[in-house]
């Protein structure tokens, strides 16, 4: 398959379709309930939702919409110090466009830029390198954020800076591990998880062999998924398949895209700035050992964290947010009491309404909700 319509084709979509319920009804625990498959992924949320596949499967799988979307994950207190940066005197913060509205415990990123702050909004960290050299006289401040799929490109554009001498570029390090989050998940006891859906972007840069583990210790199969529909039903058919069998493998499905070794040059960049904190805390699932990086000292001049004196702190959320629930698959996003009316993509509480990635935003957008009966 080359173009992305071949990818789409209905009559093929079916015969998947028509092989994941026969295979689903050849499993005999699904009597009892459903098999609980999770998508790591934001992305594919997003695609499950906008090309309605949850409603395609069979009732006897029930999809978990797991925490691949960095922008959901992120805590409160970490956009508040981002705000704080913003508020500093001379200073330009760069930021990723999803990440402007998420919710901090007094504004976000957005609000601050409308009360004067200079919040700006790029496409790239070497676009706030450009930036950064074409006004010396301000402190740039990129807002790096994401999982592996974005670490590569932070890391280059650092080691650019470095290149160049340019002293007037920071980055304030917000990147997460995806490995310690599922493993997070996996130990989570409000879970019970059969089967995985893998992040496809991230695994473009790391590779297979890092989610062995799951197979070999924890017993359950992964499929490395792509985004179009029938990458999507094709690894569900390969989830389902394996539990049928009894197996626990870990197969990629990606494979016009994902090399089983990961990308060298990427992973080098990644280890030459980066290193893995002790820990740092996620929205809704709470503090995960090593699930996050930081700035190497060897480049302590980038990291805004220092430079800005940056304490981080925990702030809860709304009390009547709902995030954390639907993160661990506990909620569906419509059983949040905010849901729809207090809480959606024009009015975010919790920042799983933010992101076209997280999953009350997928709902809202995607799903066939009646959003009053839901709330």
């Amino acid at each position: 398959m080359k173009f992305v319509d071949e990818f789409r084709d209905p009559q093929m979509a079916r015969r998947v379709l028509e092989r994941i319920h026969a295979v689903v009804e050849e499993i005999p625990t699904t009597a009892q309930r459903p098999l609980q498959i999770m998508e790591v992924c934001g992305g594919h949320t997003h695609s499950i939702f906008r090309y309605g596949l949850e409603e395609l499967l069979p009732d006897k799988i029930e999809m978990v919409h797991g925490p691949g979307c960095p922008v959901c994950v992120l805590p409160m207190g970490r956009v508040d110090d981002c705000v704080a940066i913003a508020e500093q005197p001379d200073v330009i913060f760069t930021t990723f466009g999803d990440a402007m509205r998420v919710p901090g415990s007094k504004k976000s990123l957005q609000q601050a830029n409308s009360d004067g702050c200079d919040v700006r909004m790029v496409y790239s960290p070497m676009d706030a390198l450009d930036i950064a050299r074409r006004n010396p006289h301000k402190n740039v401040v990129f807002f790096g954020l994401g999982f592996e799929t974005t670490m590569p490109s932070t890391a280059l554009t650092l080691l650019q800076a470095d290149r160049e001498g340019i002293t007037n570029f920071s980055l304030f390090c917000n990147h997460i591990t995806i490995i310690p989050t599922i493993k997070a998940i996996l130990d989570s006891p409000d879970m019970v998880i059969d089967g995985f859906l893998g992040p496809g972007h991230v695994s473009m840069v790391i590779g297979k062999a890092p989610y062995d583990f799951i197979a070999s210790h924890y017993k359950r199969p992964l499929v490395i998924a792509g985004f179009e529909p029938l990458d999507i039903l094709q690894s569900m058919l390969m989830v389902v398949e394996q539990i049928r069998d009894g197996k626990a493998l870990v197969e990629n499905q990606y494979k016009r895209i994902v090399p089983e070794q990961g990308n060298n040059n990427a992973l080098k960049a990644v280890g030459e700035v980066f290193e893995l904190r002790e820990f740092f805390e996620w929205r809704g699932l709470g503090s995960i050992d090593h699930s996050g990086v930081r700035i190497r000292e060897k480049y302590a001049r980038f990291d805004a964290e220092r430079l800005f004196a940056v304490e981080p702190a925990h702030v809860a959320d709304p009390k009547a947010c709902q995030c954390g629930e639907v993160l661990k698959g506990v909620l569906k996003p419509w059983e949040c009491k905010l849901f729809g009316e207090q809480c959606n993509p024009e009015t975010p509480i919790g920042a799983l309404m933010v992101s076209t990635e997280g999953a009350c935003s997928a709902y809202y957008s995607y799903g066939k909700i009646d959003v009053k009966q839901a709330v």
